[in-house]
C-alpha cells in the first residue's frame, strides 16, 4: 500500500500541474474570482460524475451514511479550497505559473506538522525519518525564500505585483495545507476518497458563489464578466476536471500514506508547473540567464526537499501511533475498529460491494455530457502565446499516468 500510496501521489502532481494551465486566461482581464467560479463548475460536475462513473451514487450515499459526521468536515474543506484556489489564480497573474506554483506548495509544511500534531505522524519513527523529515522540511523552505528572492529582483514584474502575487501564493499555501485536516480525518475513519469528494464539492461551489456575487457589485458585474468569458469557459471547465482527477489521485495517497508523505510528493507538481509555464507559455523569455538559472536551482531543491520527506518510511512505531489516532476516531464516533483499519489496506466494508447502479447515474453522466457539449459550442482559441506542440506533448504525459494509476487502484483496491 506504501507503493502505491507513494504512485498515486506522484499521478496526483501531473493532472495537478496540468489543470493550472487555464488559469493563465487570467491575465486576459478576467477577474480571479470569475476564473476560479467556472473552473469550480467543472471541479463540480467532475467531483459527481467520476464517482458515479467509478463507483455508482447508492455506493456513495451508503458510505456517508455510515459516517455522516465526515460531511461536515467535506464541506469545510471544499470551502476552504475555493478561497486557496481563488488566491492561486491572483498569484498567477501577479507573478506567473512557473514562479507562484512553488510557492503556494509551501502546503507541504503546513500539512506535515498537522498530520504529526492531530494525527500521530512522524511519532515513534526513528532518527533517519527525522532526519529526512526535518531536512526536507528546510530544503524547501530554503528554495521557497531563494525562489521569491530571485522573482522580487528580477525586474521583470512591478513591485506591487510582486507582493501581492507572492502574499496570495503563500496565503493559498497556508489555507492548502490546513485543508488535508479534513482529508486525513475521514480517510483514517475508513471513508472513501470518491465519497469525500462528492460533498466536498457542495463547500467549494457555496464558497466561490458568496465571493462571485459579493465582491462584484453584488452580482452585477459577475454576471457581465461570466457572459464575457463564454468562448473560454470550457477550458476552464477542462482545468476543473483535470484539478479532481489529479486531487483524486492525492486523496488515495494521503488515504494510504499519510499527509506527510502524499503531500510533499503530489507537490512536485511545481516541476510540471514549471514545465507548463516555460514551454508552453513562454513565462521565462523575459527573465535573465542567471534569474532563469536561480529559479531552476531554487525548484530543485524544493523537489528534492519533497522528496526526502516523502521516501522516508513509516517505521512499526509510527504504525502503532496511526493505529492509535484511528481508535481515538472510532471510539469518538462509535465506529468499528477491525472494520476502519482494514480500509487502511484498501479493503471494502462488507455492505459497501453489493450497490448496483441507478437509472439516475446514467441520468447525471448524460447531463455532464450536455453541459460539455455546450461549453464547446462557444469555445475559441484563447488569447494567449500558446506552444500547442509541446502541450499535446505534456497532455498525453498526463494521460499516461491517469492510465496506469487508475490500472493500480482497480487491481489493488477497487478503488476502495
Amino acid at each position: 500500500m506504501h507503493g502505491l500510496g507513494v504512485f498515486c501521489a506522484i499521478a496526483a502532481a501531473t493532472w495537478l500541474g496540468g489543470a493550472e494551465a487555464p488559469t493563465k486566461l487570467v491575465n486576459t482581464g478576467f477577474s480571479p474570482v470569475i476564473i476560479s467560479l467556472c473552473m469550480i463548475v467543472g471541479v463540480f460536475f467532475a467531483r459527481w460524475t467520476v464517482p458515479t462513473l467509478l463507483k455508482g451514487t447508492a455506493y456513495v450515499m451508503y458510505d456517508l451514511k455510515r459516517k455522516p459526521h465526515l460531511m461536515v468536515w467535506a464541506v469545510i474543506a471544499g470551502s476552504i479550497w475555493a478561497v486557496a484556489n481563488t488566491l492561486t489564480i491572483v498569484a498567477v497573474r501577479d507573478v506567473g505559473l512557473a514562479i507562484a506554483f512553488p510557492l503556494w506548495n509551501i502546503n507541504s509544511l503546513v500539512g506535515l506538522f498537522w498530520g504529526w500534531l492531530l494525527f500521530g505522524e512522524l511519532r515513534g519513527g526513528g532518527a533517519k525519518t527525522w532526519i529526512s523529515v526535518l531536512g526536507g522540511a528546510i530544503a524547501i523552505t530554503v528554495g521557497a525564500v531563494v525562489l521569491s528572492t530571485a522573482t522580487a529582483g528580477s525586474g521583470a514584474i512591478a513591485a506591487h505585483r510582486v507582493f501581492s502575487g507572492i502574499s496570495a501564493a503563500l496565503g493559498a499555501g497556508l489555507l492548502l495545507g490546513t485543508m488535508y485536516i479534513p482529508y486525513r480525518k475521514a480517510y483514517i475513519s475508513g471513508l472513501n476518497p470518491l465519497s469525500f469528494v462528492t460533498i466536498f464539492t457542495l463547500g467549494e461551489l457555496l464558497t466561490i458563489g458568496l465571493l462571485a456575487f459579493t465582491l462584484h457589485d453584488g452580482g452585477r458585474s459577475t454576471l457581465v464578466q461570466l457572459h464575457a468569458v463564454k468562448s473560454s469557459a470550457l477550458w476552464l471547465f477542462l482545468g476543473g476536471f483535470c484539478w479532481v482527477i489529479g486531487d483524486l489521485f492525492q486523496q488515495y495517497g494521503t488515504k494510504y500514506v499519510g499527509i506527510s508523505r502524499a503531500i510533499p510528493l503530489s507537490n512536485t507538481n511545481q516541476l510540471w508547473g514549471l514545465i507548463w509555464g516555460a514551454l508552453v507559455f513562454g513565462e521565462f523569455a523575459h527573465f535573465t540567464r542567471l534569474t532563469q538559472i536561480v529559479i531552476f536551482s531554487a525548484s530543485a531543491l524544493m523537489i528534492v526537499g519533497a522528496l526526502a520527506i516523502s521516501t522516508a518510511a513509516a517505521s512499526a512505531g509510527e504504525r502503532a501511533s496511526g493505529v492509535r489516532a484511528i481508535t481515538r476516531e472510532c471510539v469518538l464516533y462509535n465506529m468499528d475498529l477491525v472494520e476502519t483499519l482494514a480500509t487502511q489496506h484498501g479493503e471494502e466494508p462488507a455492505g459497501n460491494v453489493a450497490h448496483r447502479r441507478r437509472w439516475w447515474d446514467y441520468a447525471i453522466l448524460l447531463v455532464a455530457l450536455g453541459v460539455f457539449v455546450q461549453f464547446a459550442r462557444y469555445a475559441r482559441r484563447p488569447a494567449l502565446a500558446i506552444n500547442y506542440d509541446f502541450a499535446t506533448l505534456l497532455i498525453a504525459v498526463m494521460f499516461l499516468f491517469l492510465a496506469a494509476g487508475g490500472w493500480a487502484l482497480w487491481k489493488y483496491t477497487r478503488f476502495a
